[in-house]
């Protein structure tokens, strides 16, 4: 049995996507994409993550949404989720937190703030 990391990352901008799980991958862990709202619901219930990247806006569903029927979820109320957006918005960020995000990151994002988020994460960071 593996005993690296699993996340799963929600994200609909494919180059975003893509360099996330490039570097994740890199941190020794096992990354699971999803690029809209249904495939992550149906992905996040049936399997458990250590870590959901959970982007805001989604061609579906809202990150919000998502976030407050996960955290109502047996198999993954205590999932952590960090939000990704292009959205700055305080009250947004407010938000996220009152639904049990452990963290929000807008983008753009340097690369070594979120290495510096995921690690905690990650197995080789």
């Amino acid at each position: 049995m593996s005993d690296k990391k699993k996340i799963l990352v929600v994200e609909d901008e494919m180059s975003v996507a893509l360099m996330m799980t490039f570097l994740l991958a890199r941190a020794g862990c096992d990354v699971t994409t999803a690029h809209n709202g249904k495939n992550a619901m149906e992905l996040a219930t049936s399997c458990k993550f250590d870590l959901i990247m959970l982007e805001v806006d989604l061609p579906d569903i809202n990150g919000f949404e998502i976030c407050r029927e996960l955290k109502q979820r047996h198999i993954s109320y205590r999932t952590p989720i960090i939000f990704l957006t292009g959205r700055p918005h305080e009250e947004e960020r407010q938000r996220a937190f009152e639904l049990g995000a452990v963290d929000y990151l807008e983008k753009p994002f340097e690369m070594s703030d979120f290495i510096s988020r995921i690690a905690p994460y990650a197995q080789k960071l």
